[in-house]
């Protein structure tokens, strides 16, 4: 238990939660302390019963207590896989509110933004999702403001996309209560080349050459914004060309010096990314996906996920259910 002057951190652990996320934050706060010479920040972990809990990687960890019986915390921040869920919903909730309401910054980090959201300390909050999830939860949550950036803060409400998005709010943390001079000394000593902050945003594997890492080409990455803005109404090459005020065949050359593949099927990889997010991370009937990434019934879907992914989705989605975690996906974590 941290003294009164400070900083108590709670991690609350789901079932499948991704490890790096973890240790990516309590690693440089750990440092900080040391190069301070002071305990600044000390952390607590939780379980929602205080059971121990197993990683995405099968690691388990003893929770130190349950999230009933979490004393008084500054920050709170959740880590699990999008499909996380409290085994009494009502009262994990309701623990969250309580906390929100009597002044815990609550936070969410990668799949940890889903059980945040879920709890109802979210309304009117921005939240960053991690691009890999992103599909899945507009799906669920098709009216709150996700964001694209790496770091989302607000007075009360932390989110961060991913273990290294972990580590620059970490560093955040650092600067805000230490200053900038040991923030930067604990990066240099993980050889984190940067703090990251609010507006940056995530870099998404699609917005890349696949050889080189190299940005697309300014056309190309325009098309691909256009082709992403809501993928239940698709669009064709030729509206995007008049959108953009190219020609098709302009598009179409773009596309495959920069990818080596034409635009229309480099849209439907994107389609069929988007319709594996919600086959993984939620419970979404295969037709209401389909629908999702534009398809007027399931069979089009079926054929062309099955050509990107070797089985259908409804295969893939038993095939995903062999790996959960005591109904967590462990796989992708981020």
């Amino acid at each position: 238990m941290c003294r009164d002057d400070r900083i108590e951190i709670g991690f609350l652990l789901f079932d499948g939660f991704p490890m790096a996320c973890l240790t990516s934050v309590i690693e440089p706060l750990r440092a900080a302390n040391e190069i301070a010479g002071q305990e600044t920040f000390c952390w607590t972990l939780l379980s929602e019963r205080g059971q121990k809990v197993r990683s995405s990687a099968e690691v388990g960890f003893d929770a130190m207590r349950g999230l009933l019986d979490h004393g008084e915390v500054d920050i709170l921040f959740l880590l699990s896989s999008p499909t996380s869920r409290f085994e009494n919903a009502s009262a994990g909730n309701a623990a969250l509110r309580s906390l929100g309401r009597h002044g815990t910054i609550l936070g969410g980090i990668s799949g940890g933004v889903f059980p945040l959201v879920r709890s109802g300390t979210m309304q009117g909050q921005p939240v960053s999702v991690h691009w890999c999830y992103e599909a899945a939860f507009e799906a669920e949550f098709p009216d709150f403001d996700a964001r694209s950036e790496v770091i989302v803060r607000t007075a009360t409400r932390y989110t961060a996309a991913g273990a290294a998005a972990g580590f620059d709010l970490a560093l955040h943390l650092i600067q805000d209560r230490l200053g900038a001079e040991i923030a930067h000394e604990v990066a240099c000593w993980f050889q984190h080349p940067m703090m990251r902050g609010a507006g940056v945003r995530q870099q998404v594997p699609s917005a890349t050459q696949p050889e080189t890492g190299d940005s697309l080409p300014p056309l190309v990455a325009r098309c691909v914004t256009l082709f992403g803005q809501d993928m239940s109404e698709p669009v064709s090459i030729a509206d995007v060309a008049r959108e953009i005020g190219v020609t098709p065949r302009q598009i179409e050359r773009a596309f495959k010096r920069a990818t080596g593949k034409s635009p229309s099927h480099y849209y439907r990889a994107m389609r069929m990314k988007a319709a594996r997010q919600m086959v993984m991370y939620t419970a979404d009937p295969i037709p209401e996906i389909a629908a999702s990434v534009g398809y007027s019934s399931a069979a089009p879907l079926v054929t062309h996920y099955r050509a990107a992914f070797g089985l259908s989705p409804a295969e893939d989605r038993r095939r995903i259910n062999r790996f959960r975690v005591e109904g967590n996906a462990p796989l992708p974590s981020v």
